[in-house]
């Protein structure tokens, strides 16, 4: 993990309104209309907020079709473990450095 992946979850994390979304999807897998009815804010503002936590890869999305034939966009939680110590911050600082070292050849 270096330290840009170590930010992305500390803000996916780091917003009520994101907590909120983990704590709901914590019961099970939702589609986006009812996890936004839930929580009474709006899609578009959830699916910015789903993003985010996506992108940390606290939650992954898939769609299904309804018994209709209508496409639905759910989302569930996905493994993760957050545990922040000195060392977890240290190994992200040191991954940074391995990786622009890579990138310019040099050896470490």
């Amino acid at each position: 993990m270096t330290s840009e992946d170590l930010l992305a979850v500390l803000a996916a994390v780091g917003h009520a309104q994101r907590l909120r979304v983990i704590a709901e999807l914590a019961t099970g897998q939702l589609y986006v209309s009812e996890l936004a009815r839930r929580l009474k804010i709006s899609r578009p503002l959830l699916y910015m907020h789903l993003e985010r936590l996506e992108q940390a890869g606290i939650v992954v999305g898939h769609l299904e079709l309804s018994d209709s034939g209508k496409a639905l966009k759910y989302f569930e939680l996905a493994e993760f473990h957050l545990h922040l110590t000195i060392e977890t911050v240290v190994a992200a600082v040191a991954a940074d450095t391995q990786e622009r070292s890579d990138a310019k050849g040099t050896p470490t």
